[in-house]
């Protein structure tokens, strides 16, 4: 057999040197990725996540704003952000368009929801991106936010195509005009990068901005080419962390009292202004404060108003509220002779005359009679007994010219003049130097507080609202004692007879049921030449005032500018908001007037394990209220816990097991009725605010299911007024025991 010859193959060869080779590389390539993991210098793990690691935003809460005792002055709430599909890649079917199909009509009925005219929607609908190609959507800025859900309802009841509606969160501020000025307000605000942030821009929104704002989390997860979630892929979820919260000193029911004399007055005088603060003498704490004109946080409509908080922020010159400080200098220094007689009329400064209010003055008259007359001629000669730079001392004392130090921002120092002789003779009555509201207040508290000044302040504490703990506490500061105890207690037996002598000026303040002392002011306000105007209309009215004067609870500062006066004197306005406010308040803090001069008290010891119907008696016979929560035996707890005395009258709750007995809630306070609902754990609704008037529930009834009980709260002023049907009710939240 013939053996054949091999025969060398170069094209096979080389094939297979060339495909051998692509096989070694691919071979290395797949290797080399194995081992290090990245390709070209770069991670391809890193380079996946990048693709396919999808991201989104959990949004923080926006931390709230409470008053003392715990009911919402401001929070987020739900709310609603237009956005609308304007291009056609959404529609898949033409008979059911997912886009904007009439821009002219949708942009015409958005326009009767939205703040936002119609032109300015049409042209939102149809404008167009930078490189001249329609957007997949588009939102509509501030006025597509914040929208509640009748307006969303609405909106989607119109049957628009491609509009849309996402979930957002809004600042809401459920009591509308209440203290605006001073709680401010947060707006969202478009970012750079195109998110949205609520920002405070006025007030404690402002001011506290920072620690009410939260820190967004976020979701970290996969997905595949078309963005579906990778089934068993893992969720890395970073916890959003919401805004810390703030609570206040003020209170709402005061607040609310104040708020409507406020409104009921600016309605019947028209004034240029008004101002009005209410305190805590024994700490500093501000209960209350507001302004006019004012606006609505929410919207932020107001007419002719000042964005800045006047009490706070702007000097006046303060009239005759500040003899009040020349009368206690004169005290405190024993330079006050009130016997001793005087020529009212006209007082000579090298030649200029001080005039007394009526110009002719009252004769030769006691410096009492001069102080209740409110002679401007009586401070002149006060000052000369008490000597220039003593008297500016103990102005010094009482904070004038400087900062209070409320935690507020803006504070404004006022400028005492005494340079020259006139300044420091018209400084005794308040004219000339000046001084802020918050200034007056503080001055105040030593009068009121046996001679020990408190240094005002807003903000109770500022909490976590994750956890609950305490991260700022603002503890009382008393700010020195200008004046001694004695002095303080002179001092407003003299103010108390403003307004019961037959002299006073100031009888348009007496309460019928608590003794009041204060001091009226008139002062002329400066125009811009350096004149001052003239004129039963052109004057800033007010009172500096506390009440009940032997024990003061509360101190008040009410100022009105230019009111339309109807034949009426000044006070007359101003009086309005000072009498129903601090009668109101006080029996709101349960202030018995019975008790006010020579306070009683009873005293409470830790009850737990003893007989209830045996500690009733006790009770009883101390002078305290019991109530019995169950049905009576062994107390498994009480209110107020552990030993303290309590003024005589005070409510006092046992609770026992059993069943239990619904009481009269008639005359209660909020307080009260809200520590019986607490510790019974019924299903108790309170609406109103104020005291109890009626209850859905008659009192002696065994309660035995979990059936609502609605309490009804009117204010003392509410209480003389036909009962009516409350348009809206708010609920209160449970409250733990205090």
């Amino acid at each position: 057999m013939k053996k054949k010859k091999f025969r060398f193959q170069w094209g096979a060869f080389l094939l297979l040197i060339f495909y051998g080779g692509l096989f070694f590389l691919l071979f290395t390539r797949m290797v080399t990725l194995q081992a290090t993991g990245e390709a070209e210098g770069q991670a391809l793990a890193a380079k996946a996540a990048a693709k396919y690691g999808k991201e989104s935003a959990i949004t923080a809460n926006r931390g709230k704003i409470y008053d003392r005792n715990g009911h919402t002055i401001a929070e987020d709430t739900l709310s609603y952000r237009l956005i609308a599909v304007v291009n056609e890649s959404a529609t898949v079917n033409a008979e059911k368009p997912r886009h904007v199909v009439d821009a002219k009509k949708t942009a015409k009925v958005l326009a009767e929801y939205i703040a936002m005219d119609e032109e300015a929607i049409y042209k939102q609908l149809t404008k167009l991106k930078a490189d001249g190609k329609k957007p997949y959507q588009v939102e509509f800025g501030s006025a597509g936010r914040g929208i509640n859900h009748e307006i969303m309802s609405k909106i989607k009841d119109e049957n628009l195509p491609g509009v849309l509606f996402v979930s957002d969160l809004k600042r809401y501020y459920p009591n509308g005009i209440f203290a605006s000025h001073l709680i401010g307000f947060a707006i969202k605000e478009d970012n750079k990068d195109g998110s949205v942030t609520t920002t405070g821009k006025m007030g404690l929104e402002y001011t506290y901005d920072k620690e009410l704002t939260g820190e967004n989390g976020k979701v970290k997860y996969q997905t595949d080419a078309f963005s579906y979630l990778l089934p068993k892929s893992e969720k890395m979820v970073t916890p959003a962390k919401n805004g810390d919260d703030i609570f206040l000193t003020i209170d709402k029911t005061i607040q609310s009292f104040l708020e409507e004399a406020m409104t009921k007055v600016e309605q019947e005088y028209n004034p240029e202004s008004m101002t009005t603060v209410i305190a805590d003498p024994k700490t500093g704490k501000i209960l209350a404060m507001s302004q006019r004109p004012t606006f609505n946080p929410d919207t932020r409509e107001g007419k002719n108003m000042k964005w800045l908080n006047e009490v706070i922020e702007e000097t006046i010159e303060p009239g005759s509220t500040m003899k009040t400080f020349t009368l206690a200098s004169a005290i405190d220094t024993g330079t006050w002779d009130p016997n001793a007689y005087y020529q009212s009329g006209t007082y000579w400064v090298h030649g200029e005359p001080i005039r007394d209010h009526n110009k002719y003055g009252w004769g030769t008259i006691t410096y009492l009679q001069g102080f209740q007359h409110s002679s401007n001629t009586a401070m002149a000669h006060l000052l000369k007994r008490i000597g220039n730079d003593v008297f500016f001392d103990y102005l010094d004392r009482f904070g004038f010219g400087k900062k209070t130090g409320i935690d507020l921002p803006n504070e404004a120092t006022g400028t005492i003049l005494s340079q020259y002789p006139m300044e420091r003779v018209t400084t005794t009555y308040g004219q000339g130097s000046t001084v802020t509201p918050i200034q007056l207040i503080q001055a105040m508290t030593a009068i009121a507080n046996d001679g020990k000044m408190m240094q005002p302040y807003v903000i109770d504490r500022i909490v976590d609202s994750s956890t609950g703990k305490t991260i700022q506490n603002h503890e009382p500061l008393e700010k020195g004692q200008p004046i001694t105890a004695d002095t303080a207690k002179q001092v407003r037996e003299i103010l108390a007879s403003t307004l019961t002598s037959k002299y006073g000026t100031a009888k348009d303040f007496v309460l019928e049921e608590y003794e009041v002392a204060g001091k009226t002011g008139t002062a002329q306000i400066p125009k811009a030449d350096g004149t001052y105007a003239w004129g039963a209309n052109q004057f800033l009215y007010s009172f500096l005032g506390m009440a009940p004067v032997d024990d003061p609870q509360l101190i008040m500062y009410v100022s009105i500018t230019k009111p339309k006066l109807k034949n009426e004197l000044g006070s007359v306005p101003v009086s309005k908001i000072f009498k129903p406010v601090m009668q109101n308040s006080l029996k709101h803090l349960n202030i018995n007037p019975e008790d006010v001069q020579h306070v009683d008290h009873g005293t409470v010891q830790n009850y737990t394990g003893k007989n209830a119907q045996a500690v009733q008696v006790e009770l009883a016979n101390d002078g305290l209220q019991p109530v019995i929560i169950g049905a009576g035996g062994e107390i498994i707890d009480q209110y107020p816990k552990d030993k303290q005395k309590l003024v005589k009258g005070s409510t006092v709750f046992l609770k026992t097991a059993g069943a239990i007995t619904l009481p009269e809630f008639t005359n209660w306070s909020l307080r009260n009725v809200l520590v019986f609902k607490s510790m019974s754990g019924l299903q108790i609704e309170v609406v109103g605010e104020g005291f109890a008037a009626s209850q859905s529930v008659s009192a002696g009834t065994v309660i035995s299911d979990n059936a609502p009980i609605v309490v009804k709260l009117k204010t003392p002023a509410e209480s003389f007024v036909k009962d009516v049907e409350a348009s809206s009710e708010g609920e209160i939240e449970q409250t733990e025991d205090e």
